[in-house]
């Protein structure tokens, strides 16, 4: 039942897919929901914490929206200001592309009291579960990690800036324009520069492969990988082709 005084809005990141990597402070914030908006990537077994809050599904894909970021916002406020902690459930970090200040914002505005608890963020939980090092001492001292495409749906340019540098490159959100963002890493790489590619990372849907500039586009529609995916190029990919060649010949006998 409504409560009097104002609620309150959290954002909490879900992390990258798999359940036990939700952190703790996150997992109270949780328990303690009357509302949860979650997202299309976030795992169901989160909203199993809490059977008695309501659930409403908010989750935005390539060619579907279930709700526009208007229609969450206004979600956002109308059940605070029924006096009811609401938490936004976002995949990854909700910090990290995930569209967090239009809905603090809009949270603020209204003068409902926010919060942010972190999430495992999906480029780093799944280059830890492939062991991969987004830095090497002495090899690759830093990373970029570049959302594949902008608000207008276009490539990044910053991905152009990313491929010059000797840095580990995470690219979120750049399966639609891999062609594009290959092209663009061949103008300061080599063919043999490593790629690894990963779908569902950190879920038992899980699939990925290594391959490099020259060989990733082919390996990518052999093996059918699709979205959600996370791209890393570099050197860093380089230290999993063993446990990557794996996977591959282990799929190419399943297909």
């Amino acid at each position: 039942m409504p409560r009097l005084n104002k609620g309150t809005v959290t954002l909490v990141g879900a992390g990258p897919g798999d359940p036990d990597l939700l952190t703790i402070k996150g997992l109270k914030a949780l328990q303690k929901a009357d509302v949860i908006l979650y997202d299309a990537l976030i795992n169901p077994a989160l909203l199993e914490y809490n059977p008695d809050a309501e659930k409403i599904f908010v989750g935005k894909r390539r060619g579907f929206v279930k709700k526009s970021q208007a229609e969450i916002n206004a979600l956002i406020v109308l059940y605070a200001t029924q006096g009811l902690d609401v938490i936004r459930l976002k995949g990854g970090d909700p910090l990290v592309f995930g569209r967090a200040c239009e809905e603090l914002e809009a949270a603020k505005e209204a003068s409902i009291p926010t919060a942010v608890v972190a999430g495992i963020a999906s480029y780093s939980g799944i280059a830890a579960q492939h062991q991969i090092p987004l830095t090497k001492r002495a090899e690759h001292e830093s990373f970029w990690v570049v959302t594949g495409h902008t608000r207008s749906g276009k490539l990044s340019a910053d991905i152009s800036l990313a491929a010059q540098s000797t840095a580990t490159v995470v690219v979120l959100m750049g399966m639609r324009f891999l062609p594009e963002i290959v092209a663009t890493f061949k103008q300061h790489k080599q063919g043999n520069h490593p790629v690894a590619v990963i779908q569902n990372g950190t879920t038992k849907a899980e699939r990925s492969l290594v391959a490099d500039l020259n060989t990733i586009i082919a390996q990518v529609d052999q093996h059918h990988i699709e979205n959600p995916a996370v791209l890393i190029f570099g050197l860093a990919a380089k230290d999993s082709v063993s446990h990557y060649k794996n996977l591959v010949q282990k799929e190419a006998i399943a297909l």
